[in-house]
């Protein structure tokens, strides 16, 4: 869900930290290093994760069972996405919220994830993912897909839930790196920006959210490969702030930040490292890296936590990563550092992330599960999650005027302009967005590293 810095001007030089982790999970419950405190959750905890027992959307799992080798997976929790109004009630053909809720209190679950994804020319009105809601349609989002929402998590029957709620992923992180002179700019992005309307969206659901005791809402800080420059992170340290304080909102209503939603980007390149230096050449210099200080996930969540809770955040707030693709095992994954004297050879055989280009994002060919979710992975870190359900289609991967919604880097076929030799690593054949997708899930039960 994010677009390419491919054609990007370097505008300085940009400098980092790496760590490591561990995961395991046990029949959906994410094990924390701190001690289990999964009673009474409507007291506060400072990590909703730790001791709980987390809820596994049984519709996904009935999807991944079914495919060869799915069974492996099938009891790992994933978020449940609201991503239209109708999916608050649901149909014959999909569980409502509430049915979700009522099958977590059946399945003993203490934890409950929720992306909540609709606002308003969602994506800057992108064609794929194509949102339901105009620029202008604040209020039907306040009024017919926030409120119902809370009124449904306020019911007495779900007191005892912990419920997680990622609120509104890419939307932020799109009016920084999509507006203005930037390359891959739309006037739908400026327009957004210019309006507050992600603003106020995101401010009206926080503190309606927060009005609950058991809620804990997490924004979306996007990835390394998006906003990992020095001139992307003020702008959104900036952005996430006033959306925080924005329609009623206080920095409070914040219980921590979310990165790698839906996208590949690794936790930690294992094999070369940013301040390497090939033959004189730093490794920002490569094509790869294209001058952003940050190569993987968690040097830069920890980096933009510290922005945040520098600009007012609290210094509490944790982050979760989501791992649902971003494992990159199989044949192809390296075991060691390059050989090669060449600054691009020895980084392209030394990455752990193998997309041809590092903003690629849709349904991309040779990733893996990643790291299975757990709790409290490593500091500052309160969970290793999968947001994205695996398996769920990224987008249309069709070609122009094939009467679907278009979208390019979906497209396997696309060559990206200026005369890059990226090309999107999409695999063929994709489905429109979050329908099943069995030949990319089956490739990430294939590469999943650490492996099944």
């Amino acid at each position: 869900m994010t677009k390419p810095p491919w054609g990007r001007v370097p505008v300085r030089v940009r400098p980092i930290l790496a760590t490591a982790a561990v995961s395991v999970l046990v029949g959906g419950v994410l094990a924390g290093t701190g001690a289990a405190n999964a009673v009474d959750p409507p007291h506060r905890v400072a990590n909703p994760y730790v001791g709980a027992q987390v809820y596994v959307n049984p519709e996904w799992a009935d999807r991944a069972a079914a495919e060869p080798g799915g069974d492996a997976v099938a009891g790992q929790p994933t978020a449940v996405w609201l991503d239209r109004i109708a999916t608050i009630e649901g149909d014959d053909e999909r569980m409502g919220l509430r049915g979700h809720l009522d099958a977590a209190v059946a399945q003993d679950a203490d934890l409950v994830q929720l992306t909540l994804y609709d606002l308003p020319a969602r994506d800057c009105g992108r064609r794929s993912p194509q949102g339901e809601l105009s620029i202008g349609d604040l209020a039907r989002y306040q009024a017919e897909f926030i409120d119902p929402i809370v009124e449904i998590l306020a019911a007495p029957d779900y007191a005892d839930l912990r419920i997680v709620a990622f609120v509104e992923p890419n939307s932020l992180p799109d009016l920084v790196v999509n507006t203005g002179n930037r390359y891959w700019a739309t006037p739908a992005c400026d327009e957004a920006l210019a309006r507050g309307t992600y603003q106020h969206g995101i401010g009206y659901a926080l503190a309606r959210l927060g009005t609950l005791p058991n809620v804990y809402s997490y924004l979306d800080i996007s990835h390394h490969a998006e906003v990992g420059w020095p001139e992307d992170s003020g702008p959104l340290t900036a952005l996430l702030l006033e959306a925080a304080t924005t329609a009623g909102s206080t920095v409070a209503d914040v219980h921590g930040f979310v990165a790698n939603t839906a996208n590949y980007s690794v936790l930690h390149e294992e094999y070369f490292r940013a301040d390497d230096v090939i033959n004189g050449q730093p490794v920002y210099q490569s094509r790869w890296v294209d001058w952003n200080p940050f190569i993987d996930e968690v040097p830069y969540v920890r980096h933009l936590r510290g922005e945040l809770t520098e600009a007012g955040f609290s210094p509490d707030a944790g982050v979760v990563i989501d791992t649902s693709r971003n494992g990159w095992g199989g044949p192809n994954r390296p075991t060691g550092p390059a050989t090669s004297g060449d600054l691009n050879r020895y980084v392209d055989g030394s990455r752990i992330d193998r997309r041809a280009g590092v903003g690629n994002w849709c349904n991309q060919a040779g990733a893996g599960l990643g790291q299975r979710p757990v709790a409290e992975p490593e500091p500052g870190i309160d969970a290793y999650v999968w947001v994205k359900p695996p398996g769920e289609s990224d987008g249309t991967g069709g070609t122009p005027n094939t009467g679907q919604p278009y979208e390019p880097l979906c497209d396997p076929n696309y060559l990206p302009p200026r005369g890059s030799a990226y090309d999107t690593g999409a695999m063929p054949a994709a489905p429109p967005l979050g329908e099943w997708f069995p030949a990319h899930f089956r490739q990430l039960l294939t590469n999943a590293w650490p492996p099944l």
